[in-house]
This record gives C-alpha cells, structure tokens and sequence, in this order.
C-alpha cells in the first residue's frame, strides 16, 4: 500500500504548480528545499529547529536550520497548509485529469471510492508516540475526493515513516547511518542522498562506525550482517504500520489497492518523480 500511495502524496515535492504556490507565499523556489521544510513541517506548527530535525530524522540538523525557522518568518504554518491544499488540488487535477471540465477527479467514482477506502484506513491510524501522523491527523479532511486520498495518503505515509524512526532506532542506526546503511545495499545512489545536507566528513564517519559493527565492507557496500539489519528494519517498519490496513480489512484493502492502480500509474507516469529516490520505492 506504501508503494502505492507514496508517489500520489510526493508530486507535491516535484509538481510546478507547488513551486508555483510555494513562490506566492514568498519562498524561494531555485530549488526545493524551502518549500519542501515548510510544506512538510507546518502540521506542527511553528516547530523550530530541533523539533523539525527529531521528526524528520535523516536530515543533518545542520540543513534543517538554514530553512527553519526561518520559514515561518515567510508565511505562517496556516498559511502554508491552505496553499498546500491548493497546489495539493492543482497538482492532482493535471496529473488525473480535468475531467473535461466536469469536476475534475473528483468527479470519478472509482477516485470518491478509493478517498473513502483510505480515510478510514487512515482514522485508524494509531498517533501515540507519532509526531507528524498526530499532527496530520488534527487537520481538517477536504470536500473533495481526490484532495481526500491525499490527505490519507500523506497522514499514512507520515504514519509510518514515524514507525520507520523507531524501526532505525531499535537498530541502533543514527541518522546519517540510517542513510549510509541504505546507500550501501543499493537503495539509490550515494550522491542522491547527499540532499539530506550531510558532509563527506560526516558519511565517513558514519560509514567507519557501521564498519566497526561489520555492517558495511570496504566499498562501502553492506555485508550480508547489514544486509539482514535493513531487511529487519523494512519488516519492523511494515508491522508498526499495519494497523491502519488491519481495521480496514483485506477484502477492502484489496480493494483500494486495484482502484489506486489508475492513479498510480498516472503518478508514475507524469514525469514528475525521480526514478532515483531517498525513499527506496520500487527498490525495497
């Protein structure tokens, strides 16, 4: 369902009409990253620095404070939601379809189905020690069906990647080993993550001290030892967010799953996601 649902939620991070909403607000968009702090963390509120790195983890906190909280001098987190809403809206309406001016995707009933299928996966996600998922989960649900799936699909995927954070924490990885350790089994290229703001000297040493516990080899590659800690970690991550699934059920699970097909592809297909990715969809 992640693999699924993940790309709908991340047009919002490539989509020019969020650059374009973005750029209303007063950010910067020469490149992604002071839309990217400010759309993703405004559900916390004005969350400063170090609140903003705990939760979104493999940043270098040294990254995350040259765009907070600084982006909330720009526009405040209200603010910033309601235009996420709309370049949400725009985003989903030119990649699904205008529908010929009849109301857009909101107009499908396969989409207003697959919106009410995920909302109630979504209310059944479970908040305790889940920052983002909880602050996504106190935000006001849209009319429309397609802004609905996004919704869901971004309070899922928020979800999970704070059991994903405890999945790494339970391994031991700290947040630039979190990234070291996917590099090395293949994730995506070592220069992709170099977005998430750390030094050469600081992978290093993140690679030196997973190479002490005998998890990566000279290359930099993982051992079969860090092979089997990443595999743990994927699995723990898909048990800590499998309840949401479980109080939908299988049958209507199952569901969602044929009718997010169509979307899916139109995601895929729009051009607007990089094939090489921090997040491992299609590779993990």
């Amino acid at each position: 369902m992640w693999h699924l649902l993940e790309p709908l939620h991340a047009l919002h991070y490539y989509a020019p009409e969020a650059f374009e909403e973005a750029a209303a607000l007063g950010y910067g968009v020469e490149e992604r990253w002071p839309a990217y702090f400010a759309w993703r963390a405004a559900p916390l509120g004005a969350a400063g620095t170090v609140r903003v790195a705990s939760a979104f983890y493999s940043f270098s906190p040294a990254m995350v404070g040259r765009y907070v909280p600084a982006a909330w001098e720009v526009a405040a987190p209200g603010d910033v939601l309601a235009a996420r809403l709309r370049a949400a809206d725009r985003t989903l309406r030119a990649v699904l379809g205008d529908g010929g001016g009849a109301g857009g995707p909101a107009a499908s009933p396969g989409l207003a189905e697959a919106a009410g299928l995920a909302r109630r996966a979504a209310e059944a996600a479970d908040t305790a020690g889940r920052p983002l998922a909880a602050a996504h989960a106190e935000l006001p649900w849209a009319d429309e069906p397609h802004l609905v799936l996004w919704q869901a699909a971004t309070l899922l995927r928020e979800h999970r990647g704070d059991g994903h954070l405890a999945a790494l924490l339970g391994a031991g990885l700290d947040p630039a080993e979190a990234l070291v350790s996917f590099a090395a089994i293949g994730a995506a290229p070592e220069a992709v993550f170099a977005s998430r703001g750390w030094t050469a000297e600081e992978w290093a040493a993140a690679r030196d001290r997973l190479a002490v516990r005998g998890l990566v080899d000279a290359d930099g590659g993982a051992t079969p030892a860090g092979r089997e800690l990443r595999a743990g970690v994927e699995r723990r991550t898909d048990e800590l967010a499998a309840a949401p699934w479980a109080a939908l059920g299988e049958d209507a699970t199952a569901r969602l799953a044929e009718l997010l097909g169509g979307p899916w592809l139109a995601a895929i297909g729009s051009g607007l996601l990089p094939a090489d990715n921090t997040l491992g969809i299609g590779k993990v």
